[in-house]
């Protein structure tokens, strides 16, 4: 072997590999343990518009175990999540101690239910917050059996789309248990939707109706209170004052 210097040449090249691997792992452990190279700042991409300062001061704290290196983002991106109006959160290391946050919160666009509490996200989701009671005014109401948020939310989307043109506007949006519609006017109108019927689906029944609406309901002396779409040929109209109408 000692004849041989290409062996030799090798097998220093092995050892300073080794011995170069051995010094970054060395160096990688002090960097994780060493207490001198704390996180010393949390700054936020963006202003938040519903999470309250206090709220991330209470809960942060204890998910900023370790030095800038050890810190695990993970935990400080859950611990942030569990907060009520964050959606999703993002957490990256800037050289030296800094940490920066972006955080989505939720962009609520009705409330889901009556008294709970709870709100729906442009993304179809339901999230649970203490807002305020005009806040929660202004928005329309949705409801429908568990895990039918993103259902209910697109057909309230596309009930707006048909009733601007009649001067009207979609506040209430219902899916019954037996997944039948229901839905309220701003005008305080009701209308029976009922369920997907294969010959007479309820976007065809409903667009029937909105075609005859300027002759049929806008031009009457009295708004009928509800309007029965479940026909398949046809619709009803009840006034408040009357009886069963046509």
């Amino acid at each position: 072997m000692w004849n041989k210097p290409h062996l030799l040449n090798a097998l220093a090249d092995l050892l300073m590999l080794v011995a170069g691997a051995a010094l970054l792992a060395a160096a990688a452990v002090w960097l994780v343990r060493v207490p001198s190279l704390p996180v010393r700042q949390v700054v936020f991409a963006e202003p938040l518009l519903h999470t309250r300062r206090l709220e991330v001061e209470q809960i942060l704290p204890s998910a900023l175990k370790g030095n800038f290196f050890s810190l695990n983002l993970e935990t400080v991106r859950s611990t942030l999540e569990r907060l009520p109006w964050v959606r999703k959160v993002n957490v990256r290391r800037i050289w030296p101690a800094k940490l920066e946050v972006r955080v989505e919160e939720h962009k609520p666009v009705a409330r889901w239910g009556e008294g709970r509490g709870e709100l729906v996200n442009s993304y179809g989701e339901v999230f649970a917050v203490l807002a305020g009671a005009e806040e929660m005014a202004t928005l329309p109401l949705l409801y429908g059996p568990q895990g039918t948020a993103n259902e209910v939310l697109k057909r309230y989307g596309e009930l707006v789309g048909s009733f601007a043109a009649v001067g009207e506007k979609p506040v209430q949006v219902i899916l019954s248990p037996r997944l039948a519609w229901q839905l309220k006017l701003e005008s305080g109108m009701l209308l029976n939707m009922g369920r997907e019927q294969p010959k007479a689906p309820v976007g065809v029944r409903l667009q029937r109706f909105i075609e005859v609406y300027p002759e049929t309901v806008a031009n009457r002396a009295v708004r009928p209170a509800v309007v029965d779409l479940r026909y398949p040929n046809g619709f009803a109209m009840r006034v408040a004052s009357e009886g069963k109408g046509k």
